[in-house]
């Protein structure tokens, strides 16, 4: 089979990317190694800083690939890639053998494995949960705890596998913060008698309407927010769980009782990725995601001629900052076939 341009991975930015390219009149195949197309962003109940329901987004993106020159190969990974002659030559999972000038990786990210942060009782503890579980209770319209009952006092931890050493990701996921908001303003909302406590190092709101997302949690819901790191977790003999905190503001270390409590996971290189690099070859930076030719112009640039990237396969980005991201490596790809001719 022949094609203009593969895309790798069906997700936020491989749609919109894909949908991009074959606007502009050219051939493309995604492959997308799951069963449905839309990545992470499937997982998500309401996203910030307005509270847009996800399926818009889905809506939107489903929209944008419904094209005669896109084809879409979903439960299909690449299993090698050889390059002759300016070609590319893929084999995938399902047996295709698919011919193109230019590969768009959109391989997106995977979230922190909760489970890594033992100290926090993940996978341990009844109601120790992750900020992919809670989305999933928001998406049925029904936080409970483990025995059927409604949480009163929910804790929320900031940074669960992102800006920490330990879990060998120094770098910031950008996102934890502002989703810790909107999950506690979706919880307040939910559960009007609960009290939620945002335990955080710093707050890092530096996107769009991100601040006053901030505020309202403060000043409309009530959230509690503590600076401070949780050092332990354990679990009383109720099955309540007990947190260890040090309040970094007033000095003092913290013992609080809580029903539940939800960790921020934070993003990394996927998976997936991980494969296409060794493939391709494509380098990795410091953070172990995708490094781009240039972080200011060359973003959406590789090492290897006629490969692209677009969204969170080189870095956290936010939903519209994916689509952009996408839209951008669109255009590079675009003026990449038209030089080549």
């Amino acid at each position: 089979m022949n094609t203009d341009v593969v895309v790798i991975g069906g997700g936020a930015a491989g749609m919109e990317a894909a949908g991009r390219i074959a606007q502009a009149g050219y051939s493309v195949s995604v492959l997308e190694k799951k069963s449905e197309t839309g990545g992470n962003l499937v997982n998500w109940y309401q996203l910030f800083p307005d509270r847009k329901d996800s399926r818009e987004v889905l809506g939107y993106l489903n929209n944008v690939v419904r094209n005669e020159k896109l084809k879409m190969l979903t439960s299909t990974s690449v299993k090698s890639v050889d390059r002759q002659k300016g070609v590319y030559r893929i084999k995938t999972s399902s047996g295709e053998i698919i011919d193109t000038e230019a590969i768009v990786v959109a391989t997106g990210f995977d979230l922190f494995k909760s489970e890594r942060k033992e100290e926090y009782g993940y996978g341990i503890y009844e109601n120790v949960y992750s900020s992919a579980d809670l989305e999933k209770m928001f998406r049925a319209a029904e936080v409970k705890l483990k025995n059927g009952t409604l949480p009163q006092k929910i804790g929320m931890v900031h940074c669960v596998g992102s800006r920490d050493e330990k879990s060998g990701n120094i770098y910031c996921s950008k996102l934890c913060c502002v989703t810790a908001v909107k999950q506690a303003i979706e919880l307040r909302e939910m559960l009007p008698a609960s009290k939620v406590f945002c335990f955080y190092m710093d707050m890092r709101m530096g996107g769009a309407h991100y601040e006053e997302l901030y505020l309202e949690a403060q000043e409309k819901h009530s959230v509690n927010f503590i600076r401070g790191k949780v050092s332990e977790v354990g679990e009383a003999h109720n099955g309540k769980l007990i947190v260890k905190v040090e309040d970094t503001l007033a000095g003092r270390p913290l013992r609080m009782e809580l029903d539940m409590l939800v960790l921020m996971a934070g993003m990394e290189m996927s998976g997936g990725g991980k494969e296409i690099s060794e493939l391709l070859d494509l380098d990795t930076g410091d953070n172990r995601f995708f490094k781009s030719t240039d972080n200011h112009f060359g973003s959406n640039m590789s090492n290897s001629e006629g490969v692209f990237y677009a969204g969170t396969c080189i870095a956290p980005m936010s939903i519209p900052e994916t689509i952009s991201h996408a839209r951008a490596a669109a255009v590079d790809v675009i003026q990449y076939l038209k030089s080549a001719k």
